[in-house]
């Protein structure tokens, strides 16, 4: 795959951790001598090709195993490239999500009939709290804000003092007591006397912290259980070769996350059979029950699990030498003492925070950072660019919690609950990720085509684009069927909710391509000591999504409904274009990075 790891060659912007330089074998090399029983013979049997020009400086992990070679530099051109086996430890950590999704979709799917609608009223949809539909939208929205938010400040925490492990741990515990003050407040006693509210707005504040605490953390923290970084020819048991690649490991782990996360959501299903069956408390009590279970399972990893230490928060000091950057830059534009680059290209106002570029030498004495960091830290900005256009994305994706849940409502159902429509796009997730992770991308790759990361991203925009389009086609459709058209309130017009099904295909898809994409890519851009707070900052787009979410309030009712998906189409039609437009260059430098590593 294009997007990367071990790229560090001057001046490409889209290098990232670096490695040590590495010289491949030219075509020339002689037949291939595989790691037998210890990398020490191996290493012998190396040195004794004379013509093998192989320089590395080997790490434990980057050594080969039996029936394992290094490829020549032709191989690395003309081999097609495939993922190695995801670690055990990797899989507990992908079990510790599916649980914690679980939970997150079991609680959070109900949320728009318990606000929405009144407490047991006939012939009406489930609810508790009587709301009103932009009530439901609005709090669901807010909740969705404070998700995304608090990653940056558990991000923050796990670098300078606990580590992603206890990190995750300790938020799982405030986690679960959230979700506990959620189910006693969904008590039938609760409802009637008015407890239903607050305990809902204190448990959406406790399990946003708890959720943060998680999401900045768990994605990193399942990526490094994978810790080879060259690629390595594997001889097969049938005697065929093929070349294991680092970047398509990476992305095939994140698939799999992606997939138990899914996995995970389809517990709204059951919640919204309890809160239709039975009541919102046992609906509630579920997903708490299961999130007992996900610590558990991530406790009992704890000796398996590769765990990084903290090395100080690095947040604070990339603010410290930006800032200082940016009033270097002026410092030495008003004394004339500009700086080029090694390409001959102008210098930016970051390269100015270089203590070797310092115009105050007393400051560059004492700034705790070097050049080297200050590269990294530039070429960390220039991914996060590509982030700026995620907010939109998210805005059409919230549509599925809320206003779809809505859509669902106002149409025929049959015997099944509203809110289990928009279970239709995890499950269709489930059945798209292995499809494209086993098939769609390798014959991709056997046919000699590469996807970048850019224009799997601009593909996502896109279809979230058309199942907006969809979207309004469908609200149209409802608005002209009887008996109540426009203002159906909580009754049902004449027309099957069956005709939703391909707004959710629509949407499943986009999040392959541009929401799985946009996890590998904040992990692969970011520097090692910098890979949760790059994919906090990802997060944090959603919360953009909510602002934008927010600003749509008073078009989120009927009879405007239709403005409201017609609206949020154009805009990701509109910014998935400008967005392919500013960055399709960074898949072009991706592969000529990729061919000549």
């Amino acid at each position: 795959m294009v997007f990367g790891f071990n790229r560090n060659r001057a001046g490409d912007e889209t290098s990232d951790v670096p490695f040590d330089t590495v010289r491949m074998p030219s075509p020339a090399s002689p037949p291939p001598v595989y790691a037998n029983n210890s990398n020490d013979d191996y290493e012998k049997e190396l040195d004794s090709q004379k013509s093998v020009d192989l320089v590395y400086e080997m790490t434990e992990h980057d050594k080969l195993n039996d029936n394992e070679r290094w490829p020549t530099s032709e191989e690395l051109e003309t081999m097609v490239r495939v993922p190695d086996n995801v670690p055990p430890r990797a899989f507990l950590i992908i079990v510790t999500e599916f649980c914690e999704r679980f939970t997150y979709y079991g609680v959070s799917g109900i949320f728009q009939n318990y606000i929405q609608n009144g407490y047991k009223v006939p012939g009406s949809n489930p609810g508790a709290i009587d709301g009103g539909k932009q009530m439901a939208t609005g709090l669901g929205n807010f909740f969705q804000f404070w998700c995304y938010i608090t990653p940056i400040f558990a991000a923050i925490i796990a670098d300078q003092w606990w580590g992603k492990y206890k990190t995750i741990l300790v938020f799982a515990v405030l986690y679960l007591v959230g979700d506990l003050i959620l189910t006693l407040t969904a008590l039938p006693s609760s409802i009637r006397n008015g407890g239903a509210l607050p305990g809902l707005i204190v448990s959406m504040i406790i399990i946003g912290l708890g959720t943060g605490g998680i999401k900045s953390n768990v994605s990193p923290l399942v990526a490094e259980q994978y810790q080879r970084n060259r690629p390595f020819i594997r001889k097969l048991k049938n005697g065929k070769e093929v070349l294991v690649d680092r970047d398509a490991t990476i992305q095939s782990i994140f698939n799999w996350f992606y997939w138990a996360i899914n996995v995970g959501s389809l517990s709204a299903i059951a919640t919204s059979e309890l809160e239709h069956n039975v009541d919102f408390w046992p609906a509630y009590l579920l997903p708490t029950l299961m999130f007992v279970i996900c610590i558990i399972v991530f406790w009992l990893g704890r000796n398996r699990y590769v765990r990084n230490p903290p090395n100080g928060s690095i947040l604070i000091v990339a603010i410290k030498c930006m800032v200082t950057g940016f009033k270097q830059s002026r410092k030495a534009k008003k004394a004339g003492h500009v700086i080029t680059r090694e390409d001959g290209k102008k210098a930016s106002w970051m390269d100015y925070a270089k203590p070797s570029n310092m115009i105050d030498s007393e400051a560059s004495e004492v700034v705790p950072w070097n050049d080297n960091f200050v590269d990294e830290l530039h070429r960390t900005l220039r991914a996060c660019k590509v982030f700026l256009f995620f907010p939109v994305y998210w805005l059409c994706y919230g549509q599925i919690t809320n206003n779809l849940v809505s859509q669902a409502g106002e149409m025929n159902t049959g015997s099944v609950p509203n809110d289990i429509m928009q279970n239709i796009d995890p499950l269709f997730l489930i059945v798209f990720i292995p499809i494209f992770d086993k098939v769609f991308y390798p014959g991709l790759r056997r046919c000699g085509v590469v996807i970048g990361p850019v224009t799997r991203i601009f593909i996502g925009f896109l279809l979230a684009a058309i199942a907006m389009a969809y979207a309004a086609i469908v609200q149209h459709l409802i608005y002209t069927s009887g008996p109540y058209y426009d203002n159906p309130g909580s009754n049902h017009n004449d027309i099957s909710a069956a005709i939703q099904i391909p707004a959710y295909a629509f949407i499943a898809c986009s999040e392959i391509f541009a929401s799985i994409t946009g996890l590998e890519y904040a992990y692969t851009r970011a520097p090692q000591n910098m890979k949760s707070i790059v994919m906090s900052i990802f997060l944090f787009t959603n919360c953009g999504g909510a602002i934008l979410a927010f600003a749509f309030n008073p078009i989120s009712a009927d009879p405007k409904l239709v403005e409201n998906f017609a609206i949020a189409s154009g805009l990701m039609g509109g910014f998935a274009f400008l967005f392919f437009t500013c960055f399709f260059k960074y898949d072009r430098k991706d592969r000529m990075a990729n061919k000549n590593r």
